[in-house]
């Protein structure tokens, strides 16, 4: 009885021994007396105890430690995960095409597509990651100058994803991307670019302020020379409409005496008119000869007696008018 008990005890262990539950995402590599025999999806899987064995692959795992820093952990497992894995490499010095020592870190996002080929063509595949990630950088930065390394970020991002890529394929591994995290030059340098900067600021401040000043002052002529444009027209327009009013009433004056010449040539009929204008105009002549205030003497004009014959000679018109 106490035999019978201790193989059925054997049977189960040996039983529970041979169920493999694999989660989702993951993969487990078995092999069958030290040859690779199979790959054992999610879910339930049976294998044969003793002769069946997991193989063992290295994987890396970043922690958190209490006092706040971040530690990478390298441990056995047996199952490998298909899921996107990042890595996030240390800081490392790298120096560029004009010998500027620079300090970078990179992280990188790379995923497992085939897990039989990241188990055995590669010994251990997160130092293989890092290493080639490390050697990838240090040759691409050395091709840049220190500008092109701080401005050309999506470039190196796309040549490390492509050689990495091209590198991993071997091993089952897919990368996806690269990024650079920080690229931190010298503390000299950094002082060096910011003076520089700063410069350039100032310059780009004083050639707008010259172009500012310039602009203004093009708006300013251009502003005189149409107000001094407009103020000319203006006097153009202002002396054309004043020669159109002496003009008119030059006419109108004209049309006046032409309509009084008319009216006394048809009041004087038998008599001539020019004597009557004339003694008109003498009249006013001596109306304004003695109509100051400091006029004391009074000259009676050399024709005075042809003016008086002339008020005569009108009178003697008025009358035979009458008459």
């Amino acid at each position: 009885m106490i035999v019978l008990i201790a193989i059925a005890v054997l049977v189960i262990i040996f039983m529970i021994a041979g169920i493999r539950i694999v989660q989702q995402s993951e993969t487990v590599i078995v092999e069958r007396l030290g040859k690779y025999s199979r790959t054992l999806s999610a879910g339930i899987n049976i294998i044969i105890p003793i002769i069946d064995r997991p193989r063992n692959i290295i994987w890396r795992y970043t922690r958190e430690g209490y006092d706040g820093r971040s530690y990478v952990i390298k441990r056995l497992v047996n199952k490998i995960d298909l899921r996107e894995t990042v890595y996030d490499f240390p800081r490392q010095n790298v120096i560029t095409k004009d010998n500027v020592v620079t300090e970078i870190n990179a992280i990188l996002y790379f995923q497992v597509i085939d897990p039989v080929k990241a188990v055995y063509e590669i010994s251990n595949l997160p130092d293989a990651i890092e290493k080639l990630t490390q050697t990838t950088l240090r040759n691409v930065i050395g091709d840049m100058n220190l500008d092109e390394t701080l401005t050309s970020r999506d470039t190196i991002n796309s040549k490390l994803r492509t050689v990495l890529d091209d590198a991993s394929h071997k091993w089952g591994v897919k990368v996806n991307r690269v990024e650079l995290q920080d690229i931190n030059p010298p503390h000299d340098i950094r002082d060096a670019m910011e003076k520089q900067m700063r410069a350039e600021r100032d310059k780009r401040a004083k050639i707008l302020t010259a172009e500012a000043e310039k602009q203004s002052q093009i708006l300013n002529s251009e502003g005189l020379k149409e107000a001094a444009i407009n103020k000319a027209e203006g006097d153009k327009r202002s002396k054309i409409l004043r020669a159109e009013g002496d003009a008119e009433a030059r006419i109108c004056v004209a049309q006046g005496e032409a309509e009084a010449i008319s009216l006394i040539t048809n009041a004087i009929q038998n008599g001539d008119p020019v004597n009557y204008l004339v003694a008109i105009r003498y009249i006013d002549t001596l109306k304004e000869m003695v109509s100051g205030k400091d006029n004391k003497m009074i000259y009676m004009p050399y024709e005075a007696t042809g003016v008086l014959s002339s008020i005569g000679g009108i009178k003697d018109m008025l009358d035979m008018n009458k008459s």
